[in-house]
């Protein structure tokens, strides 16, 4: 064009500039952004809000020569005398893919100071602001904002929306919100889904995705991804494995993050080998998958081979996180590896850098008890940063009873009652230690003081799956229709035991 004497104007350069953005032409871009200088057109809106798209889709390294993304992006909007609702929208949204929320924040408020009213793609990007910051007040202030201005019914303002009650825990809000859309999309439905399985409705998540077919929605690899984890936590394996033949048919098995999810599922759900089977056959391995395959050969007594995973991993060039390091750590302490227990530790800390956190120390407590070293697992324990979790000090609290340390168990009891004092797990266990050195006065005045407090709990419960249909139980319940007849198949059983000679300890008992 240039050398047919034909000089580009405002109209080609924002076209040309589009281009290199999408081809990731920096270079080019940047020689783009001298000649527009050079001809006179930097203040023209549309040919600026070109160059701010550009610079907010790539920071720059060194070796460009070329200022970072971010610094280039604000001498732009700087130099801009007329700006528009894009020039914002581009910038806001550059702040928050660089993890920038404070400068994000800065430009909104510059736009209502500009007297520029916000779209539903300005919204959209703060909200991610929001999300990130946890603060749901100004979540609802935007959606206060979004409902007087007639963006309550966008899809992308709406999602962000759900995500930010959805981080929040408020997965009513945003199940209300997914209730006020006239029509829901594939999007809609996901974002939903995904909102109860996060927090733990599984069932309800369940429940969700099967309306969704219900209403015709095909679901997508997005949707699958994030329905596998309810039947991993339910351990309900023929839903799963229903889940499981509905991939196969619609293509999806070989989506890596499905494919992941299921081997996490199997695994979870008892079946090693289909999940080992997965795991093979994949024909690219994430982290996910690598740990799921880890803490599933761990969770089921395959130590070394969980620790021959863990090193296969680290040969193909992958970092582990600080999952990870909780499944090998797991494999460590169910096989009673101290020594490579303590080796995997060091070297989470020394050579990844990664902080440990409370299932870490959980872990190397849980490998020193059931080792017989007490003491060194309680001075570990004291070394947390943070030693205010019951969850890490119960597994050796286990450990006292087993070796009959009394003096260390109401030691550490002490320890968790400065915290935790209501919690009935710690009592239980130490009532055990107590009945397990003959101190039977000690362990029925402890647990009278338990019974007491049980008045105020809700029992605890546990199901099995038998034919399709979900028996639940619970202590001290015998509303089942069969407990007659499974409480006469128990005393067959113990009748069994007593012929066979075995000799059940009763020091021990578990209160309720």
């Amino acid at each position: 064009m240039k050398q047919n004497g034909i000089y580009p104007d405002h109209n080609v350069y924002p076209s040309v500039i589009k281009c290199s953005t999408h081809l990731m032409w920096v270079k080019f871009g940047a020689s783009l952004h001298g000649s527009i200088i050079r001809v006179g057109l930097e203040m023209d809106l549309f040919t600026a809000n070109a160059l701010l798209s550009m610079y907010a889709h790539h920071v720059f390294d060194k070796k460009s020569r070329v200022l970072d993304g971010m610094e280039s992006v604000r001498r732009v909007f700087e130099r801009m005398v007329e700006r528009d609702v894009v020039s914002y929208n581009t910038v806001v949204l550059g702040y928050v893919k660089s993890g920038m929320f404070n400068e994000a924040m800065g430009v909104i408020k510059e736009m209502g100071s500009g007297g520029i009213k916000a779209d539903a793609f300005t919204l959209s990007n703060v909200l991610g602001v929001v999300k990130e910051r946890m603060d749901v007040l100004k979540g609802k202030e935007i959606h206060g904002y979004g409902i007087r201005h007639g963006f309550d019914e966008n899809e992308f303002v709406v999602s962000g929306l759900s995500d930010v009650y959805t981080s929040c825990n408020m997965v009513e809000d945003s199940y209300r919100l997914f209730c006020s859309l006239r029509q829901k999309d594939c999007v809609s439905w996901c974002s939903m889904i995904a909102a109860y399985v996060q927090n733990g409705l599984f069932d309800e998540g369940l429940r969700l995705f099967r309306q969704m077919i219900s209403a015709g929605i095909k679901p997508v690899p997005v949707s699958c991804s994030s329905i596998i984890p309810a039947c991993a936590h339910l351990t309900t394996l023929p839903l799963g494995q229903q889940l499981h033949g509905f991939i196969i048919r619609s293509h999806f098995d070989d989506n890596m993050f499905i494919a992941s999810s299921l081997v996490n599922m199997y695994a979870k759900c008892g079946n090693i080998k289909l999940a080992k089977y997965i795991f093979d056959s994949m024909k690219q391995h994430d982290l996910v998958s690598w740990t799921a395959m880890i803490m599933g050969c761990a969770s089921h007594g395959h130590a070394y081979e969980a620790i021959s995973l863990f090193k296969q991993m680290e040969v193909e060039g992958f970092t582990p996180n600080s999952v990870t390091f909780v499944a090998v750590l797991t494999a460590c302490s169910h096989a009673g590896m101290v020594n490579e227990g303590l080796t995997f530790f060091n070297k989470m800390v020394e050579h990844y850098n990664i902080s440990p956190e409370f299932e870490h120390y959980a872990c190397i407590a849980d490998l020193l008890g059931r080792a017989g070293k007490l003491e060194e697992a309680f001075r570990f324990l004291c070394k947390m940063p943070e030693n205010k979790t019951t969850s890490a000090w119960l597994p050796l609290l286990a450990a006292c009873r087993v070796h009959k340390n009394v003096k260390l168990a109401e030691k550490i009891v002490a320890c968790i009652n400065e915290f935790d004092s209501d919690n009935m797990g710690a009592y239980v266990l130490l009532s055990n230690t107590y009945s397990s050195n003959g101190r039977n006065k000690d362990a029925a005045n402890l647990r009278s003081m338990l019974s007491k407090k049980a008045d105020r709990k809700k029992p605890a419960c546990s199901w099995i799956s038998v034919e399709k249909k979900v028996h639940a139980f619970s202590a001290g319940d015998e509303s089942h229709p069969y407990y007659v007849g499974m409480i006469n198949i128990l005393d067959i059983l113990f009748g069994h035991m007593v012929k066979q000679e075995y000799v059940a300890d009763y020091t021990a008992p578990t209160v309720c």
